[in-house]
């Protein structure tokens, strides 16, 4: 029987999982186009273009190699695979980065390899779960440190503490400050090529075209991978959670989209933060705090997508029924200052660093009652580093607390004095962030009041929302607050607020 290697879009690793030991006398390439993915939603431009150019682009490389590539276009990936199992052939694949896929490829014969795209394997992370009372992630981070061996000092940590995250709380400084200036890259043919087939073919795409702000090769990854640590891993740590006004990038590294479809292996990309590290010059909260988030909070999400209930994504603790509004799935539907300028960033570029997403996207959604269903399409189709497994737990679980607690022990939800402090768009809001009530108070300082109070008997039993829950004794305003929070949620509705 021969062996044919389904490469799938997110798999694109020559390195690790089924093309790893791949020969071209003894190996065929299965590039299936599925329409059902291209179709069945409206994607951002830049986050569908990605996938199908880092696919061809590697697929030509293989031919390059004198592989044979199959390409075809079929109504699912699974379908195309089918294909070639009912002609006798072995199709071979790495575990899939979804549920539903894992089963659609399992039907359809492909033979599934163990997910080799993680340093923690889908058994080690059950292992590990097993033997815990609460599934939470500085448990689990500190357990992948000293298991992988990663910035110890013996069985210590070094620097004697395993989080520096206190030290990682910088708001933008209000002074010009010199952001690193993010990498370009030029398309190439295939890149124009890939581009020009989805609009001959009408693909439906939204935001803005690709403008070279992400790489397409693994050689763009390896460069951004080096242009972050020498040029912006330095005050990676203390502007980790800032949202300036000035730069969209801050000093973050701008490889997820990399990591998350194999153009990049964690293993190398921790390996050459700590060679950088290593010359004494970083300090080491920007070196602990990026590696907290790629050995720790990426690989206990990806573990708690495997783990979690077969339900979870359905989870609807809070009882949000809001449909998701025009300030965020459309760009220009809001006067928010802060919301209004992240997503014309998400429509720019698909991207904007994980504080945007969760404490202002997501926040306004949980504390506004957006249904948690309607919010995950929503970042799924829209975000360029978007997958199941990274979404699924972002979003149901950390960004609008749908779980009940399973993977957050509170809701992350926060007023305008937050947005004030850590961003720079309050200053030219038409809303208030000191204000709860009246015409010009901010939106989220109102409706962050109006959740807690909604749901204050469901947090009275959270010691870690016991303060806020008492803030409400203390408001002569309740009454006011109530008024202007449904007045708000009306004009939310409306695209006007």
């Amino acid at each position: 029987m021969s062996r044919t290697i389904l490469l799938a879009y997110d798999q694109l690793d020559r390195h690790h999982g089924p093309l790893a030991g791949a020969r071209p006398d003894e190996d065929a390439i299965l590039l299936v186009e599925s329409e059902g993915m291209l179709r069945s939603r409206t994607w951002h431009a830049q986050r569908l273009f990605l996938l199908m150019s880092a696919a061809e682009h590697l697929a030509v490389e293989l031919e390059a190699e004198g592989f044979t590539v199959h390409r075809e276009r079929a109504p699912s990936t699974a379908e195309g695979a089918s294909r070639h199992v009912r002609a006798g052939e072995q199709v071979v694949a790495g575990e899939p980065s979804s549920h539903g896929v894992m089963r659609a490829w399992d039907a359809a014969g492909v033979t599934l390899l163990p997910d080799e795209r993680f340093l923690t394997p889908r058994p080690a992370f059950a292992d590990w779960a097993s033997g815990q009372s609460g599934l939470r992630m500085d448990a689990f981070y500190r357990w992948q440190r000293a298991r992988l061996g990663i910035l110890m000092d013996g069985t210590r940590p070094v620097g004697g503490r395993w989080s520096l995250d206190v030290d990682n709380r910088l708001p933008p400084p209000r002074k010009p400050h010199p952001w690193p200036e993010p990498l370009r890259f030029e398309p190439d043919a295939i890149d124009e090529a890939v581009w020009a087939d989805i609009r001959a073919r009408a693909l439906p795409v939204t935001g803005a075209a690709p403008d070279g702000t992400w790489a397409t090769t693994r050689a763009g990854a390896l460069r951004q991978l080096a242009h972050f640590t020498d040029n912006v891993l330095h005050e990676f740590g203390p502007y980790e959670d800032a949202m300036p006004a000035d730069s969209w990038s801050v000093h973050h590294s701008l490889l997820s989209p990399y990591l998350n479809i194999g153009l990049l292996h964690p293993e190398e990309v921790v390996r050459a933060v700590l060679q950088r590290h290593a010359r004494g010059d970083i300090p080491l909260a920007s070196t602990e705090g990026f590696i907290r988030q790629v050995i720790g909070w990426r690989e206990y999400v990806n573990g708690m997508y495997w783990h979690l209930p077969a339900d979870y994504r359905d989870r609807n603790g809070l009882d949000a029924l809001r449909p998701l509004p025009p300030a965020i799935s459309e760009p220009g539907k809001t006067q928010m200052a802060c919301v209004g300028g992240i997503v014309a960033d998400v429509d720019a570029r698909g991207w904007v660093h994980h504080i945007p997403r969760l404490m202002v996207l997501s926040n306004l959604a949980l504390i506004a009652g957006v249904r948690p269903d309607e919010l995950l399409d929503w970042m799924r189709r829209m975000f360029v580093d978007a997958a199941d497994w990274v979404m699924v737990p972002n979003v149901i679980g950390m960004g609008v607390h749908a779980d009940d607690g399973l993977m957050m022990t509170k809701p992350y939800a926060a007023g305008g004095a937050y947005l004030s402090r850590m961003g720079r768009s309050c200053s030219g809001c038409r809303y208030d962030p000191k204000k709860r009530v009246g015409d010009d108070a901010c939106p989220f300082t109102t409706l962050y009041w109006s959740f807690i109070d909604r749901h204050r008997e469901r947090f009275a039993g959270n010691p870690r929302m016991a303060q806020p829950v008492r803030g409400l004794e203390r408001l002569a305003d309740l009454d006011a607050v109530r008024t202007r929070a449904a007045e708000v949620l009306a004009l939310l509705d409306a695209g006007t607020l």
